[in-house]
């Protein structure tokens, strides 16, 4: 029932739209008249006033067509890790990826346009099922921001399914971590680097005194942390007067986090006294991790459609991210959906059209299993 050249098709058309975080329109604009195009009710939520871009989330609903069954939807965002304003397509042995220049964007396009596929595909095939919602977010990539205004409660779902991860398809994720986000602002003192240095405080040495004495990178099995991000200094001829830069640590065991996030800042204080600079950090609590048990519906819907499309029905844990943080947070229950994107962040990412299709295959199944039999 997936049309799989309407699919691809779908999917080339997202990708050639440049979509960075907060500059979405172009995509939102497009995917709307999209939607309305193949009738689908589809409307926008405020996001681009909170948020400070310039675009709003998007919902559509496919009506039930049979009573007492699920409330369901399926989710994937808009925004790209980067721009990729002059993104160049190359098709090759059925693999679609750039060409080197750029991501190619099929995070999340590789969730979004199987997820629609899925849901026209569901209409065309008359059969039985519940109220069917698409949610599709902006700003993901950047703290989940679109996810976190958009006012998934006020829907009344039951479950739902976010389309971003990469493969194998045919795997779901029911188990993440929790996030801290750390800003760090390091000051030291100026001075004339080759006139007198001895009279400043450098504070890129602060830094690297801390990190010296710190542990990052892989911590435990489910336990990361990593600084990503350094801005500082004036100029070469003067002693570095501040640092600023920003860090995670994430883990699936809270306690384990707050430990080695009060390590880092331990750290970080102790350079800074050693060295008689001055720091203060901002400690954000980013996002919450999800357990989904076993049992729930929301899993074995999922479990059941994936096997009657010949897969294992496997669970997996991860560390990264995604809207699903979100909503469950605020309620909803929500596993993640692998999909075909591969190495993604990256120039060198892909999708197998294969797997593209796959993923639309398993969202359709999803969307049949829920609706077959009124809710318990």
């Amino acid at each position: 029932m997936i049309q799989e050249a309407r699919l691809k098709r779908l999917f080339l058309d997202l990708i050639s739209i440049n979509a960075p975080s907060l500059g979405e329109k172009e995509v939102v604009d497009w995917t709307l008249q999209y939607l309305e195009a193949n009738n689908l009710e589809a409307w926008t939520e405020s996001a681009a006033a909170e948020l400070g871009g310039n675009a709003d989330n998007v919902i559509a609903h496919l009506p039930a067509n049979a009573e007492g069954r699920p409330r369901i939807f399926l989710s994937a965002h808009f925004d790209t890790v980067e721009p990729t304003p002059n993104l160049v397509v190359i098709e090759e042995d059925g693999v679609i990826r750039s060409d080197g220049t750029s991501i190619l964007g099929a995070d999340d396009k590789g969730g979004m346009a199987p997820a629609i596929e899925a849901v026209l595909a569901l209409r065309e095939s008359g059969l039985p099922h519940g109220d069917v919602y698409l949610l599709l977010s902006v700003a993901e990539e950047i703290g989940l921001l679109g996810a976190s205004v958009l006012k998934i409660e006020d829907l009344n779902l039951d479950y739902g399914y976010v389309l971003d991860t990469g493969p194998p398809v045919g795997t779901f994720v029911t188990r993440t971590a929790t996030h801290d986000h750390l800003r760090v602002f390091i000051e030291g003192k100026p001075a004339h680097a080759g006139k007198d240095p001895e009279h400043g405080i450098n504070a890129i040495q602060v830094l690297a005194d801390a990190v010296t004495r710190m542990k990052l990178g892989r911590i435990g099995p489910e336990t990361t942390a990593n600084l990503g991000i350094v801005r500082g200094g004036t100029a070469t001829n003067v002693v570095c007067p501040f640092v600023e830069l920003d860090a995670e640590a994430r883990s699936t065991n809270e306690p384990e986090l707050d430990a080695q996030v009060g390590h880092m800042i331990v750290e970080f204080e102790a350079a800074a006294a050693r060295f008689g600079a001055t720091v203060s950090i901002e400690h954000h609590r980013h996002y919450h991790a999800y357990d989904i048990p076993e049992d729930s519906p929301v899993v074995q819907v999922a479990k059941r459609a994936l096997m009657a499309e010949g897969f294992a029905g496997t669970s997996r844990t991860t560390l990264g991210g995604s809207d699903a943080n979100i909503y469950n947070a605020k309620g909803v229950p929500t596993i993640v959906l692998a999909t075909g994107m591969d190495r993604i962040h990256t120039h060198e990412e892909f999708i197998r059209l294969d797997d593209l299709y796959s993923t639309a295959k398993v969202a359709l199944a999803i969307l049949i299993e829920s609706g077959g039999s009124p809710k318990a």
